[in-house]
């Protein structure tokens, strides 16, 4: 009799810990049937481009023509060949080691 009480009373704490006000059970991970897939909405959204994006700073003029040419010299092999441009310079010296 003593241990039918006990199933019973065991049985019971076991439903009601399925009882939870919102189905979360406390877990941040499982915040319950609003948010299944949320994680899978946000990465969707941060791929999207702004379409009416603000910058900070001009953007830089450019020029149809200057780039048609561009293209029309590279497809017949006359690319301008850029200037050398050094970008760092090494000093050669020699130091003694006393003082």
């Amino acid at each position: 009799m003593r241990s039918e009480r006990f199933l019973a009373l065991g049985a019971m704490i076991c439903m009601l810990a399925g009882c939870t006000a919102d189905g979360t059970g406390g877990l941040v991970y499982n915040s319950g049937p609003d948010t299944f897939g949320e994680a899978n909405r946000q990465t969707m959204a941060a791929q999207v481009v702004d379409p009416a994006p603000a910058y900070e700073t001009a953007q830089a003029a450019g020029s149809g023509e200057h780039a048609a040419q561009a293209i029309e010299r590279y497809r017949t092999d006359k690319v301008k060949k850029p200037d050398k441009v050094r970008t760092s310079t090494v000093n050669v010296g020699s130091s003694s080691g006393s003082e």
